[in-house]
């Protein structure tokens, strides 16, 4: 059984676990921030830094399951603790490495502790509060790595290009190392099946299969557009270069802002706060289709997205602490997969697309899959009621007639 753990030491695990999740986007997409700086001093082409981010995500993608299945029994202090420290480690060795092969194979360590990472940190971050409040406790977790973009990549860009790029990761080792020590001191160590969300409070296999299918569509969607959405912005909507960044920001912040106004909904409305960011991403990314040459209109648009991906990706963790069938670790891990899986397919479809019909119809295919992804989520969400059996006239005779909403949730997997 679980020890109970203090209202204070459970807020400040919370806020180190999200630093966590904060470190460990900005490592996942520094590479893009500091590409002209690597490529030259280990001379390989941008592309080939390129791959150290995209490369990320298939391990990330190969490794999230298997991993959780085999550590799915050790106490999530000592699991934790030891996953930062190697990731302070593998951090070291990219700030020391003077080859490209070392390079990449730092990141592919930092790939295989963020990939577990991903698969505990939700339920342990969770557990010491109760149920009704756990959505606003995954988006208050969130915000570390919806934070990541707009603060970590540029402050880690900035400190590259003036101290050299092997200090970005110095430093990257270092916060590492201090989150490591803070783990040890705050997470108890208890057996993982004992942990208050260890298990869904409302487990559903088929419902979960589904939420897995809309994220990878939704996050392909999003992603489609989000991985070229320099060129959308300077060939579609005419920005100049100097727009780029101001525009960036915007819409990163908005991320921030998506994370934050979906706490509020979480936990009393599980269902809208998913079909909500999607349909809010729909709407702005067909909308930059239409009228992405304008541009006032681009600004909105573009902040509407960064709310949607954000609230969206947010919600899907929270959804994934009721549906998990069995083991949360493995249910977050199979989130996680999802994700990677749009991030990957997403970067793929906008790469054949662009070199033929150009950027404009990115945002279109885009549009189209959040909206396969809402209609999904929608259709599952909708009621559904229990066929008669042969035995339900008998039935009826017994009974008072004041059970037919209790019947029903129990056919529908309980509440939603």
């Amino acid at each position: 059984m679980a020890p109970e753990v203090s209202p204070g030491r459970a807020r400040a695990a919370l806020v180190v676990l999200s630093l966590a999740a904060f470190a460990f986007i900005t490592t996942e997409l520094l590479p893009i921030g500091l590409l002209t700086v690597i490529a030259p001093d280990l001379d390989r082409s941008r592309s080939q830094v390129g791959l150290l981010v995209s490369g990320y995500a298939v391990v990330v993608v190969l490794a999230s399951v298997p991993l959780a299945r085999l550590t799915h029994r050790i106490p999530r202090r000592q699991l934790l603790g030891a996953t930062m420290i190697l990731f302070a480690v593998a951090n070291v060795a990219a700030a020391l490495a003077s080859m490209y092969a070392v390079l990449a194979g730092a990141r592919l360590v930092t790939a295989l502790t963020q990939a577990l990472f991903w698969s505990v940190a939700s339920a342990t971050v969770t557990g010491p509060f109760p149920a009704a409040v756990r959505g606003r406790v995954v988006a208050l977790f969130s915000t570390g790595a919806a934070l990541a973009p707009v603060l970590g990549v540029p402050l880690g860009t900035w400190l590259g290009q003036q101290a050299g790029w092997r200090a970005s990761f110095a430093v990257l080792a270092g916060v590492g190392l201090a989150i490591a020590v803070a783990v040890v001191a705050l997470i108890p160590s208890y057996p993982p099946a004992a942990g208050g969300a260890a298990r869904g409070t409302a487990p559903h296999a088929r419902r979960f299969t589904m939420l897995l299918v809309a994220t990878a569509l939704g996050i392909t969607g999003f992603l489609t557009l989000q991985t070229y959405v320099t060129p959308f912005l300077l060939d579609v909507s005419g920005f100049t270069a100097a727009a780029l960044a101001p525009l960036l920001f915007v819409s990163g912040v908005a991320g921030v802002a998506g994370t934050i106004i979906v706490a509020r909904t979480l936990d009393a409305h599980p269902i809208a706060s998913l079909l909500a960011p999607l349909g809010v991403g729909t709407a702005s990314l067909l909308g930059l289709y239409a009228l992405g040459s304008l541009r006032p209109a681009t600004a909105v648009l573009l902040a509407g997205i960064g709310i949607a991906y954000a609230a969206f990706g947010t919600a899907v963790q929270s959804r994934m602490l009721q549906l998990a069938p069995g083991s949360t670790d493995l249910a977050s891990a199979g989130v996680s997969t999802a994700i990677n899986v749009g991030i990957g397919v997403g970067s793929l479809l906008g790469s054949a697309l662009l070199p033929g019909p150009g950027p404009q119809p990115l945002a279109l295919a885009g549009g189209l899959l959040t909206l396969a992804a809402l209609a999904v989520l929608a259709v599952d969400a909708r009621p559904r009621t229990a066929r008669p059996s042969p035995a339900a006239p008998m039935l009826a005779a017994h009974s008072a007639g004041g059970h037919d909403g209790d019947e029903a949730s129990a056919v529908t997997g309980g509440s939603r």
